[in-house]
């Protein structure tokens, strides 16, 4: 039996905690929860912090959870970083660190703490990637459990990439073409609200998305049926990728050998 060196010792103590695998060890459950935890929290940090009673109130707090908090997440990645010739074995431990480093993981890791480091060298507000560190819970949940779902989607998705571009392309056709209509006949009644034709695209493509985005009225008769007409059609023009991804999903577990 090979014994292993102290250093060794500690890094394969320090993998089975901070990298979840079959092992499954209490403290490796320890680690993972106290993560989920730190990372709902920043979320909720972030949350409170755009309400003005509480950024002025607990500005000190929030500054104050963020240090720890990053300095928390830094540790983590560097010690990432001393495993990962045990996560990702190659022929030298620079180019296993290399490999986590420039994985999806490597990188969202990174991003999540970039935003404090940032500002000491370049002024500016990358205080936004910080909602990148939810997506650390795609390695603790062991998303790659669901590889075979997440390939289905995407196979399907390829195999109509053809009909869905083409449901797509007529779709921009008739929303140009009822823009330039709703332009040539409401532009003129409400200029202050249709100023140019690209307030004209946005509100016909919310009527058709049937979201509101902006808050204009038709004020002419023909304004009113060609409105109407898009808000019929857009029903028609959103089911149809729907019964084309649908179709292929029947299609592709049809084809699959029974289990």
């Amino acid at each position: 039996m090979i014994s292993l060196k102290p250093q060794q010792l500690m890094k394969q103590r320090i993998y089975h905690i901070i990298e979840k695998g079959a092992h499954g060890s209490r403290a490796n459950l320890i680690f993972d929860y106290s993560m989920m935890l730190l990372i709902i929290l920043n979320l909720g940090a972030v949350v409170l912090e755009t309400f003005p009673e509480f950024k002025s109130r607990c500005a000190s707090f929030f500054a104050y959870f963020e240090i720890i908090s990053v300095i928390i997440f830094t540790l983590e990645y560097l010690l990432r970083i001393y495993v990962s010739d045990l996560k990702h074995p190659s022929s030298n431990s620079s180019r296993s660190r290399l490999k986590f480093m420039f994985s999806v993981y490597g990188l969202i890791d990174l991003l999540a703490i970039l935003p404090f480091y940032l500002p000491f060298i370049i002024k500016i507000d990358l205080r936004f990637l910080r909602i990148l560190r939810l997506t650390r819970f795609l390695r603790i949940l062991k998303i790659n459990r669901y590889n075979n779902s997440l390939n289905l989607i995407w196979s399907v998705l390829r195999d109509k990439r053809v009909e869905l571009g083409i449901t797509f392309f007529i779709t921009f056709l008739i929303l140009l073409v009822f823009t330039f209509l709703l332009y040539y006949f409401e532009g003129d009644q409400q200029p202050e609200s249709i100023p140019n034709i690209m307030y004209a695209f946005w509100w016909a493509l919310g009527v058709i998305t049937k979201i509101r985005f902006v808050d204009i009225q038709p004020v002419t008769n023909a304004g009113r049926v060609l409105l109407g007409f898009l808000a019929f059609l857009g029903i028609a023009l959103i089911a149809i990728p729907t019964g084309i991804i649908s179709s292929g999903f029947i299609a592709k577990l049809r084809s699959e050998p029974a289990k």
